[in-house]
């Protein structure tokens, strides 16, 4: 982590973001939002769908606007996740980006203690749920096989156009479904960096995050997301040769989130290999360079403590 000086570690006020979703057959949302505005939420996000649906285009611009030291707000857990496993992944990404999550009517609030334990409870669970839907696919495989069936589609092994038409539309839904479904881990940082930055270096931002995208599949990723609406067009752009000081910032911003334990002569050697070149001059990145951005980060709320 970046040791800061200790005048400026004073914690920036929080702020709630509510995010309410009513299933299509239930149209009655108000009773959520009294919650949530009660709960003090400074803004709150509605969206229409089933819990079952992957599709989720008002939460995945949501998660993704969320700066470190917000809080997610939701009524109950079934609002914001369709199942245990998708709730753990939501809630690690913000953690991971400095964001809480509270839910008001169940005991899971991840800037306490308490909290933290029963999300733990939930893990167990989430792992429990794996297991049994691997030891079910497993069973049904076997007593397939057992009567004489052979696995898979018939249908395909008969190389049938309509059959094969069907596989593919029904992968390219999948495909769109796991986008949007797993748009807040990576979207936000294409949107802060994009199109200022080349897509090499969003790459390598994303990697020290843990993501394994190459190029061609973030862009590919982005162009279908622009396609459906669900980002921003202006993040096909090309980018710029040099970046201004500005977009530099967002860029130190995100590697130093990305992994805060780098110092910062580390950064500007990250710098360095991304073949950016210092604002205000010179050939090679200064750790006081590195510094002035991050203070400017810092300012603009990009970094919290």
């Amino acid at each position: 982590m970046v040791k800061r000086d200790a005048a400026d570690s004073s914690p920036a006020p929080r702020r709630l973001i509510g995010y309410a979703r009513v299933s299509n057959d239930d149209q009655v949302h108000d009773a959520q939002m009294d919650e949530l505005r009660a709960a003090g939420c400074e803004r709150i996000f509605q969206e229409h769908g089933s819990g079952a649906s992957r599709a989720r285009p008002v939460l995945t611009r949501v998660l993704g606007d969320l700066i470190a030291g917000d809080v997610l707000v939701v009524v109950r857990l079934d609002r914001l996740a369709r199942s245990v496993s998708h709730l753990l992944q939501v809630i690690e990404d913000l953690d991971e980006r400095g964001v809480h999550f509270r839910s008001i009517r169940d005991p899971i609030d991840t800037s306490t203690p308490q909290g933290i334990l029963s999300l733990q409870v939930l893990g167990a669970v989430a792992q429990l749920e794996r297991a049994l839907i691997s030891e079910r696919t497993k069973a049904g495989i076997k007593a397939a096989k057992a009567r004489g069936k052979l696995p898979g589609n018939p249908g395909l092994r008969e190389r049938r156009p309509e059959a094969i038409q069907a596989v593919s539309k029904a992968r390219e839904k999948l495909y769109l479904d796991e986008l949007i479904s797993s748009a807040q881990t990576w979207l936000p940082t294409v949107r802060q960096l994009r199109p200022q930055h080349s897509w090499d270096n969003v790459v390598r931002v994303l990697k020290r995050r843990g993501h394994n995208w190459t190029v061609e599949r973030l862009r590919r990723a982005v162009h279908r997301m622009v396609r459906e609406k669900l980002a921003e067009p202006e993040l096909l752009a090309r980018s710029p040769r040099r970046a201004p000081e500005d977009h530099l910032m967002k860029l130190v911003a995100a590697i130093a989130i990305a992994d805060p334990g780098l110092s910062l002569r580390d950064i500007a050697g990250q710098l360095d290999q991304m073949g950016e070149r210092p604002a205000r001059g010179g050939r090679k990145w200064q750790p006081s360079s590195v510094r002035h951005l991050l203070d400017e980060a810092h300012r603009f709320g990009l970094i919290r403590h």
